[in-house]
């Protein structure tokens, strides 16, 4: 981490040459400095005014909590430690049944302002900038002491900057959990050349140094700030919690009978009725005895999670089950395929119209919502894992696949850079570089459905023999210790 009084430095002479070469006066390019001045005076009178303030932490994203799986486990964590949790973040999606019935979690809901609707893009931009700027110091100055505020980034403008003022003022520590880059992300969109881009990417570079701590999903992420950044962090890996397990087949049913009521995939052929039996396309339950059984002839089960972004290409997975489609048709005993796509997002009524323009035999495919307390349970009864994430800074990993292993379901992943660090090829998931490859791991893997011998049936035995640390675990190694180290 750079000394936070050199970066200090550095920003106000910045703001200074920047006014100066604006065409504004000496006095006028000069006011950074008084503003600077003035949070230090005030920084230095409001510290530890509260003694209890160690025992309070504020976990900060400036996005949907729902969605922000990583911050919601970090409240949980320091929560389930004894320290009282302030969640700041949009509540566009419910968080983890959990998080709510904690009652050492407050969340604190701030609005998700736009900004301008007319005028030329970049206003309209800036000022969604500005007025979140002031909704979120207003915010943190407004809260209680804390000891700590622990943000993710991205996304980071303006959390970064106003986060790090509000800690000056507040007297607390400042951590940053690092998941990716944001300027790489904007850049998906503009282009790496962008006017936008590259203020995004000075304005993170530079602001990024000023908190006291960090942390980062990766070990090459770790690499890259140190040297590039001149920042030091703390890689925690994303590890599943123990909500993420192997489901067992009661509860199987149960859900496809839920999603059976609303999506057709999970309901059974129209020509199939048996006595005394509840049936689903995957399950029989059998309603005078109550067992469950696999039903014969099954179709297979595929998941995949997105966030319907542009890091994700979806049309390599339609064409390869494209492919999949004619391989059935030449050979028999591959199975059919239902193929579930959860999660919300931009271009997701993109790829269905594209999903509905298709016309396959032998692959269903839905694209369902799921509450935060079924998606595990889906995943813990899927057959086979799809991962489509390509890292937009190629240094961050997706927590879709760590969650996929919590469940001790083998995965199928797009390569990218760093994506060795969690998935081994040939030993708990297979590697695609395309549609192509990804089509004839389907049916490698399938070939051998409902079997266990298999390819399939390996990697998830692997995973089952991995131990594979989980999230709590993880977290009183890495991040406990320091938060006691300056807290306690």
């Amino acid at each position: 981490m750079a000394d936070a009084n050199a970066a200090v430095a550095v920003v106000t002479v910045s703001l200074v040459v920047l006014g100066l070469l604006s065409g504004l006066s000496l006095s006028w390019a000069l006011l950074p400095v008084a503003v600077v001045v003035l949070i230090f005076v005030l920084a230095s009178g409001l510290r530890g005014r509260d003694e209890l303030a160690h025992l309070n932490v504020c976990v900060l994203v400036l996005g949907d909590i729902g969605r922000s799986p990583r911050m919601q486990y970090h409240a949980l964590s320091l929560s389930r430690h004894g320290y009282s949790v302030t969640l700041i973040g949009f509540l566009g999606t419910k968080p983890h049944q959990d998080i709510l019935e904690d009652d050492r979690i407050d969340i604190l809901p701030i609005s998700e302002l736009k900004g301008l609707r007319v005028g030329p893009k970049i206003f309209r931009y800036i000022s969604k900038v500005i007025l979140q700027s002031f909704q979120l110091f207003y915010v943190l100055m407004k809260i209680e002491d804390q000891g700590y505020i622990l943000m993710q980034n991205p996304p980071g403008l303006p959390a970064i900057a106003v986060t790090w003022v509000a800690s000056r003022f507040r007297g607390n520590q400042f951590i940053i959990d690092w998941h990716n880059y944001g300027y790489t992300i904007m850049a998906l969109t503009h282009g790496e050349n962008h006017l936008i881009v590259k203020v995004a990417k000075w304005y993170e570079k530079l602001f990024g140094c000023f908190s006291d701590h960090n942390l980062c999903v990766t070990n090459a992420m770790r690499e890259d700030l140190r040297k590039n950044w001149n920042i030091e962090a703390t890689t925690l890996y994303d590890k599943p919690p123990s909500i993420f397990r192997e489901t067992p087949l009661k509860l199987q049913h149960e859900l496809f009978v839920r999603m059976g009521s609303v999506y057709s995939p999970f309901r059974p052929s129209c020509d199939v009725t048996k006595e005394h039996m509840e049936l689903t396309a995957f399950t029989e339950h059998n309603t005078q005895t109550g067992a469950v059984t696999r039903s014969a002839g099954r179709p297979a089960l595929l998941i995949s999670s997105t966030s319907w972004t542009e890091d994700e290409d979806f049309s390599i997975l339609l064409q390869a089950l494209e492919e999949y489609e004619k391989f059935v048709e030449e050979e028999d005993k591959l199975p059919s395929l239902v193929c579930v796509i959860t999660g919300k997002g931009p271009q997701k009524e993109y790829y269905k119209k594209l999903i509905d323009s298709k016309e396959f035999q032998h692959v269903k495919i839905c694209t369902p919502w799921l509450e935060a307390e079924d998606y595990p349970v889906l995943l813990g009864s899927a057959d086979l894992g799809v991962c489509l994430h390509k890292s937009s800074s190629g240094l961050d990993l997706p927590m879709k696949v760590v969650d996929m292993f919590g469940c001790c379901l083998p995965v199928c992943a797009i390569h990218f850079q760093c994506l060795h660090e969690l998935v081994k090829h040939e030993e708990n998931g297979l590697i695609f570089k395309d549609s192509s490859e990804l089509s004839e791991q389907l049916k490698l893997l399938f070939s051998d459905f409902p079997g266990d011998q298999g390819k399939l049936g390996i990697f998830r035995k692997n995973l089952r023999e991995s131990g594979q640390q989980r999230w709590d675990e993880n977290w009183d190694h890495n991040v406990l210790p320091l938060i006691k180290e300056h807290c306690d």
